[in-house]
């Protein structure tokens, strides 16, 4: 059964709008957000599609799919739990202006636990779907900060705008460069397949779950980081050396990690633009090193994957997305694609992991209206 037909066979009516927002891959910046760094995402083909009517008597119907039939039923934004706690939110961070209600159908064919932001996903589709039925005018990027604020403050969940902002703002055949402290950004043509280079996604299964404190952790220890050096965010350190004079510790990690994942973001850009996509894979490995060894967020599958796929040939490899599980992303020209995915599955067999999911990443286009 399709969203619509489950909207129609839940609701009794047709929906007055259906959008569709994507899961993203990042490129390279990670933990960077919310530090107001610079991130280098790209939107995958796999997302969430919402089927939305407006109510005008203040209740919340909402269906998943993926979850069961029954919808749930909220007189109050706050009783939500579980999956509803994300669409929810992002009604309640809208407030008065969707104070209607609404009714809601939700389907999704985004890996589940693979680290590709299924939920910032489904934030984008519902406040995409709610913006054009109770007009509000708002753009790409406000949404994506009312689904962050919904992810934030409605789940509890501290993450930074990266996610949402490149489910609202991709562009097909670009990577989204995007500056987390102005939230200027710009599209990079990310023009592989002309160059025989393919993005590999390595689904490692491992466990994913940010909201278990780990994430939240290593937010506040670059927040405190960056009190200790006087400055706003790590983003501002200029002078690497002596920032790390200063520091002790986790802190001292943290902060090392933080600034030269920045400047790695600045050149892949560089390279992209240059068209030297094959010196990327370097950076990659750079930026896994230093995500494994400096901000400790990878796990052994995560680690295993990267060096088995750069052994088997990838140009580069990296963990993507938070860590402490979920996916890695693999830059593999088109003729070493089987013996990378083949290198892969045997350092897993060897140790009895469960065999990965290997998935294509092609740069697809951000939300957008789904005719029906």
């Amino acid at each position: 059964m399709g969203v619509i037909e489950a909207f129609r066979a839940a609701f009794g009516a047709d929906p007055q709008t259906v959008w569709r927002a994507p899961g993203r891959v990042n490129l390279i910046g990670e933990h960077t957000d919310y530090n107001d760094g610079f991130v280098l995402p790209f939107a995958v083909p796999w997302g969430v599609t919402a089927a939305v009517s407006a109510r005008s008597d203040g209740l919340v119907r909402v269906l998943s799919e993926q979850a069961g039939d029954e919808p749930v039923t909220l007189e109050r934004l706050d009783d939500a739990k579980g999956w509803a706690r994300y669409p929810v939110g992002v009604l309640a961070v809208l407030g008065d202006r969707v104070g209607g209600g609404a009714d809601i159908a939700l389907t999704g064919d985004v890996p589940q636990g693979a680290g590709l932001s299924s939920s910032a996903a489904l934030e984008v589709a519902v406040a995409t779907a709610l913006n054009e039925l109770y007009h509000l005018d708002m753009t790409p990027m406000e949404l994506a900060l009312a689904s962050q604020k919904a992810e934030n403050n409605f789940v509890g969940m501290p993450c930074g705008i990266m996610d949402q902002a490149a489910s609202a703002l991709s562009k097909e055949g670009h990577a989204l460069f995007l500056d987390c402290r102005s939230l200027g950004f710009r599209h990079v043509p990310l023009d592989l397949a002309s160059r025989g280079l393919q993005i590999l996604i390595i689904d490692t299964r491992a466990h994913h779950e940010l909201a278990d404190g780990e994430y939240a952790k290593r937010r506040a220890e670059c927040e405190s980081a960056a009190r200790t050096l006087g400055v706003a965010s790590l983003r501002d350190v200029e002078d690497l050396a002596a920032a790390l004079g200063r520091l002790t510790g986790d802190e001292r990690k943290r902060t090392m990690h933080v600034v030269t994942e920045n400047h790695r973001v600045e050149a892949v850009i560089g390279l992209l633009r240059a068209g030297a996509v094959p010196e990327i894979g370097a950076l990659l490995n750079a930026s896994h090193l230093s995500l494994r060894d400096q901000f400790e967020v990878t796990v052994p599958e995560l680690d295993v994957a990267v060096e088995s796929a750069v052994r088997g040939g990838a140009r580069g490899a990296r963990m993507t997305g938070g860590g402490f599980g979920g996916s890695v992303i693999a830059l593999v020209a088109d003729d070493r694609v089987d013996q990378v995915k083949a290198s892969v599955s045997a350092a897993y067999a060897e140790r009895g992991w469960t065999e990965p999911r290997f998935l294509p990443a092609v740069a697809a286009a951000g939300a957008h209206r789904v005719g029906f």
